[in-house]
C-alpha cells in the first residue's frame, strides 16, 4: 500500500495515542514505513477475538461452577493459557497439568504443586482452592 494509504482509523488499541508502525510505499516507489492510528478491519478482528476469549472464559467458569473441572481450568483460560504454556510455567508435564484438570484429582493436590499454579496464575494458593465460579 501507499504511504498516503496507510489506515488512521483510530482502533481501539491506540486510544491513548500509541500507533502501531506498517511497511509501505512512498512517492519514488520505495518501501518504508508509516505510522498508523489503527484500521477498521483489525478492529473487527480484534474485536470477534476478545469476544471468543470472553466465550471461552465465561463456558470455563460454568464447568467450575457445575463440577466438570477444576479451578486451573478457569485461571487457564483467564490468563490466556493453554496447557502446554501452563506445563512450561509451572514446570508440570503437560498430561500431568490436564490431569489437574480434573476436580477429583485438584481435591488431592498437595500445596506444593498449587502453589506451581498459583504462582504461574499470579493468585493466592487459597483463591485457588477456594474458587468455585462464582
Amino acid at each position: 500500500m501507499k504511504k498516503s494509504e496507510v489506515p488512521q482509523d483510530n482502533g481501539r488499541v491506540f486510544e491513548k495515542g500509541s500507533r502501531e508502525l506498517y511497511y509501505a510505499v512512498d512517492e519514488n516507489g520505495e518501501y518504508t514505513t508509516a505510522l498508523s492510528t489503527g484500521w477498521d478491519a483489525k478492529n473487527v478482528v480484534q474485536d470477534h477475538t476478545m469476544q471468543e476469549i470472553q466465550e471461552r472464559i465465561d463456558a470455563a467458569r460454568e464447568d467450575v461452577r457445575a463440577g466438570r473441572v477444576s479451578p486451573i481450568v478457569y485461571f487457564m483460560e483467564l490468563r490466556r493459557m493453554d496447557w502446554q504454556i501452563l506445563a512450561d510455567y509451572t514446570g508440570i508435564w503437560k498430561w500431568r497439568v490436564k490431569r489437574h484438570g480434573k476436580p477429583a484429582v485438584f481435591a488431592k493436590l498437595n500445596e506444593r504443586t498449587l502453589r506451581k499454579y498459583a504462582d504461574a496464575f499470579e493468585i493466592s494458593v487459597d483463591e485457588l482452592r477456594n474458587y468455585n465460579g462464582i
